[in-house]
């Protein structure tokens, strides 16, 4: 069985334009070699605590911002680059912007007081530790008197 792509007719004044501006990608408007600076993000639960790894290489400690605000965790960054070639008869300036912002809500099980941050090979790894009555430390024995 072969799936068909079925176009409707649009009963839109303006035609299939807005049908093909709203179904389009971004890339479709501005070339294909779009390239978007939001960074991959891993978070894994262990046992007493969340780790949240941003893979963000080319980046340096300094040019990281994080803050918790209202239960959220926000992490962003800024890199800014200024190249400058003066000769003869010409001159040259390039200027390269980069930046992200990204926010996560903390659940409640996190100690918003004990966060660490590591920048390491290009992997920004932020540890939310967890509550020590959150811990989950197994079965708990009742001893029978």
């Amino acid at each position: 069985m072969n799936l068909a792509k079925y176009n409707r007719p649009s009963t839109s004044p303006f035609g299939s334009m807005m049908d093909e501006f709203f179904n389009s990608s971004l890339s479709d408007f501005v070339g294909g070699n779009y390239i978007t600076t939001a960074p991959s993000i891993n978070i894994i639960e262990q046992k007493d605590k969340f780790l949240v790894e941003v893979a963000s290489p080319g980046l340096v400690k300094s040019n990281f911002d994080i803050k918790i605000d209202n239960d959220h965790l926000i992490i962003s960054a800024k890199k800014e680059t200024k190249t400058e070639e003066e000769k003869e008869n010409y001159s040259r300036r390039e200027f390269n912007y980069t930046s992200f912002n990204r926010s996560f809500y903390l659940p409640e099980t996190v100690d918003s007081d004990k966060i660490d941050a590591k920048y390491k090979d290009g992997i920004l790894t932020i540890a939310l530790n967890k509550k020590e009555e959150s811990i989950d430390n197994g079965p708990k024995e009742i001893v029978i008197g």
